[in-house]
C-alpha cells in the first residue's frame, strides 16, 4: 500500500510579504484538496522568516511574523540567524509564546536557567495512515553572537547525526530543517544517509527539483518569498520504505493575485508605522548624509559609537546612512528609516602595524561603488570608508586622535560587525574582538540622541 505525504515549505522570507497572501492562499487551497482525497500534508518554514529591516517586524519585535505563521497554519518551523541573533535573549525567549506550531532547533540552549517552552530538539508527526515522521533541525553556527546573548550552541552537524540515528529507530521517515547552508547540507547528507530529506536555507540557494546527495534529497527555495516548495513522498507501508521523493518549486509571482492582496501588505506596513511613529528626541538642525564624503550625520554617528564602545577610533562605511536626520522631532520610525540594518557594533584590538594596514586598505577606490548584498547590510551602495580618530601623516606614521601612535600599544577600533566576517578586512576575522549586543545602530543613536539633544 502506497501512501502519499505532502510537505509544503518556505525559507528565508526575510519579512518580504509581497507574495505572502497569494502563496498562503495557494497552500491552503492545495492542502484542503489533499485532505478531501485522504492525503496528509504539512507546512514547514526553515528559518529567517523575520527580518528587522522590515517596519512591521521591527515594530512587533517578530511577534507579527509569528501571528502570520499561525494564520497560515504552519506545522513546524526552525529558527534562522535573523530570529536567533537579532533579538535580545528575552525577546527570543518569548518570541514563540503564542505559536500554534512546533519550533524545532537542536543546537541551542539557554546558558542559565530553563529553556523556553517552545524549544524542542525534535518532534514526531503521525500521518492519517499512521506513518511517523521525525523532524530534526539546526541553525547556523554564530557561536560568538549567541554566547553574547546568553545562549549556548553545540555543533550542528554532530547534533543532527545523533538525533537522526536516535529517531531512525523510532520513526518511518526522518526529515531535517537545516538553516546551515548548502555546503553543510551536502556534508550532512554524505555523513548521514539515515536522513531522508534535508530542507535547506540560509545560503538562499535555488534547487528547482531538489538535489540528491548520497540518497538524501536536498531542497532550496531561494529567498524573499520567491518560491514555495512542494515535497511529495511516496511511502510503501507494507515494505516500510520510501519508494519516491520529489520536490518542486512554485514561483510565487506566477500564482493568482488574490482579493485585497496589496491592501493586506500595506496594512502590515501601516501597523508598523503606527507603532514606531513615536518621538525619541528633538534636534535643533538637520544632519545631512553623504555616501561618498564625510557628513554631519557621519560625525554625529562617530561620536555616538565612540562613546558607546569606549574605543580609541572608529571605522564604518558611509552607505550605512539611508537618509539624513531631520530637524525637530525625531521618531523611532525616522531612526529605522536611516538605519534599517540588523547590524551591531564590534570593538577590535589592533597593533600600530595592523592599524596602518587597515587605513591603507580603506582607500580602495572601488569599494564605495559596490552594491553590497548580505552581511546584514540593507543599504543601496557601500559608500566611502570613513575613519575617525586615526590617520597617517606624510611620513607614514600612524596618528591616533592627532598624536603619534605608540608602537608598543594595542589600540581599540570600533566598527560594524559586517567588517568582521573577513570579506573586506581579512585580518579582522582573527583579531581579538568583542561584539556589542543586542543593540542595533538605530538603538545606539536613539540612546546617544536622548543625551546629546537634551
Amino acid at each position: 500500500m502506497l501512501e502519499k505525504i505532502h510537505i509544503f515549505h518556505t525559507n528565508d522570507l526575510h519579512s518580504h510579504f509581497k507574495y505572502w497572501p497569494r502563496m498562503q492562499s495557494y497552500v491552503k487551497e492545495k492542502r484542503n484538496s489533499l485532505a478531501r482525497i485522504g492525503e496528509t500534508s504539512y507546512l514547514f518554514d526553515v528559518g529567517d522568516h523575520l527580518d528587522r529591516s522590515n517596519i512591521y517586524t521591527e515594530a512587533t519585535i517578530g511577534k507579527g511574523n509569528v501571528q502570520l505563521l499561525n494564520e497560515a497554519e504552519y506545522d513546524v518551523v526552525t529558527i534562522g540567524n535573523n530570529e536567533g541573533i537579532t533579538l535580545s535573549h528575552d525577546e527570543l525567549f518569548h518570541l514563540y509564546d503564542d505559536a500554534n506550531f512546533d519550533v524545532v532547533v537542536g543546537n541551542i540552549d539557554a546558558y542559565q536557567g530553563r529553556n523556553p517552552a517552545w524549544l524542542k530538539p525534535y518532534v514526531v508527526l503521525t500521518t492519517e495512515k499512521g506513518t511517523k515522521l521525525g523532524i530534526i533541525a539546526a541553525t547556523a553556527m554564530f557561536e560568538v553572537y549567541y554566547e553574547a546573548l546568553n545562549w549556548q550552541m553545540v555543533e550542528a552537524r554532530s547534533t543532527l547525526l545523533r538525533l537522526a540515528h536516535q529517531l531512525r529507530k523510532e520513526v518511518d521517515i526522518v526529515l531535517c530543517l537545516s538553516h546551515l547552508g548548502i555546503t553543510e547540507d551536502e556534508l550532512l547528507a554524505e555523513e548521514c544517509p539515515e536522513i531522508d530529506v534535508i530542507f535547506g536555507s540560509h545560503t538562499h540557494h535555488v534547487l528547482p527539483e531538489g538535489k540528491h546527495v548520497n540518497g538524501v534529497l536536498l531542497t532550496g527555495g531561494g529567498k524573499f518569498g520567491q518560491y514555495t516548495g512542494h515535497l511529495v513522498i511516496e511511502y510503501d507501508k507494507k515494505m516500510r520504505k520510501i519508494v519516491e521523493k520529489k520536490d518542486t518549486l512554485i514561483h510565487n509571482k506566477d500564482l493568482p493575485n488574490i482579493h485585497n492582496e496589496q491592501q493586506f501588505v500595506q496594512s502590515l506596513e501601516d501597523e508598523g508605522i503606527r507603532i514606531l511613529d513615536t518621538p525619541v528626541f528633538t534636534t535643533k538642525k538637520s544632519y545631512n548624509k553623504e555616501w561618498f564624503h564625510y557628513s554631519q550625520l557621519s560625525d554625529l554617528f562617530a561620536h555616538a559609537i565612540l562613546e558607546k564602545s569606549g574605543a580609541d577610533c572608529a571605522l564604518f562605511n558611509a552607505g550605512i546612512f539611508l537618509d539624513g536626520l531631520p530637524k525637530g522631532t525625531v521618531t523611532a520610525l525616522d531612526l529605522h528609516r536611516i538605519f534599517p540594518h540588523p547590524i551591531n557594533l564590534c570593538t577590535i584590538e589592533l597593533s600600530v602595524t595592523e592599524m596602518k594596514e587597515i587605513y591603507m586598505q580603506s582607500k580602495n577606490e572601488e569599494w564605495p561603488y559596490i552594491e553590497l548584498k548580505g552581511l546584514g547590510f540593507r543599504g543601496v551602495i557601500f559608500g566611502k570608508i570613513l575613519t575617525y580618530g586615526f590617520s597617517m601623516n606624510d611620513n607614514r606614521q600612524l596618528l591616533i586622535n592627532g598624536k603619534l601612535a605608540n608602537d608598543d600599544h594595542i589600540y581599540k577600533l570600533v566598527t560594524l560587525d559586517l567588517f568582521t566576517f573577513g570579506y573586506f578586512y581579512p585580518s579582522f576575522k582573527y583579531a581579538k574582538k568583542q561584539y556589542i549586543l543586542p543593540e542595533f545602530l538605530r538603538n545606539i543613536m536613539i540612546d546617544y540622541g536622548q543625551s546629546f539633544f537634551k
